[in-house]
């Protein structure tokens, strides 16, 4: 699906409606120190297998997290995610 780089939408801070920038939220690595992280690294960790069934098949057509950030303010904010197989950002 293409994706205009720049779009002229509402900016929340600014109160009114100005350029702003498109990208994508890139996911972070996770943190190790979080509850589920320690425990799956405790029950992985010897001579056992992984703790739940590996996914099989065709994986889900994930949702897109479009990130809007405001050429006035430099802040960012986030609209309504959609689902969207391969997005591609062009310019206008």
């Amino acid at each position: 699906m293409k994706i205009p780089k720049e779009k002229r939408t509402y900016c929340p801070y600014c109160k009114t409606h100005t350029t702003h920038e498109l990208h994508t939220a890139k996911k972070r690595k996770a943190s190790e120190l979080k509850w589920g992280q320690r425990q799956f690294r405790r029950v992985t960790a010897g001579y056992r297998g992984y703790p739940r069934p590996l996914p099989a098949g065709n994986k889900p057509v994930k949702k897109l997290d479009l990130r809007y950030k405001c050429k006035v303010c430099g802040k960012s904010h986030i609209k309504d995610s959609f689902r969207v197989g391969k997005p591609e950002f062009v310019a206008k």
